[in-house]
């Protein structure tokens, strides 16, 4: 490993202004996948998007990375922290990767690298993750790293013309430790 943002994988980094173009293709991608049905948004919105990740600061360990491959160096998604409770211990991750590039094992790698960071270094004790419950690789994805299932918010959002339950998973600092070293050898 290279650094603490580098793994075999994945390397994550700052979100570039000139990313845009990736995202916008990402949303569009979900768009046609038939996942939550959004306003379109113009080129313009993207660009300047993404120019606002470029410079924004890290508020309360709120932060979003990009997720690029270690071998070609090609945006495949995002990580980050988007929700904390600095005082409790725990904060809320997300991880999104591009359609053409799941299941390759980024989403994997970029967490624990995430979450070896929040842990070790910001001094988290507890991360969470809300997935929707029909969201079965991501349950599946989640789970594999150790994460546990805590609760279940039933049809708590509304999207694609009907309520879906969110699935509430966590995981501590020990149980991290346990599984993927806090530090690594």
């Amino acid at each position: 490993m290279a650094s603490s943002w580098t793994g075999h994988r994945v390397r994550l980094r700052a979100v570039e202004p000139d990313d845009w173009t990736v995202f916008m293709r990402f949303a569009d991608d979900d768009g046609r996948r038939g996942r939550r049905l959004d306003l379109p948004r113009s080129a313009e919105s993207y660009r300047a998007w993404a120019k606002e990740q470029a410079v924004a600061e890290c508020d309360d360990d709120r932060f979003l990375l990009a997720v690029e491959t270690t071998v070609t160096a090609e945006l495949v998604g995002t990580v980050g922290s988007h929700r904390t409770g600095p005082r409790s211990g725990w904060f809320e991750c997300d991880v999104t990767i591009g359609a053409d590039h799941r299941r390759k094992g980024y989403a994997a790698e970029a967490v624990v690298l995430l979450l070896r960071f929040m842990f070790a270094e910001r001094r988290y004790h507890k991360c969470l993750a809300a997935v929707f419950a029909h969201n079965e690789a991501s349950l599946a994805l989640f789970r594999g790293l150790g994460f546990t299932e805590e609760g279940r918010l039933r049809e708590h959002v509304f999207f694609a013309g009907r309520y879906h339950d969110l699935v509430m998973m966590g995981m501590l600092a020990d149980e991290f430790d346990q599984r993927h070293a806090l530090s690594e050898p």
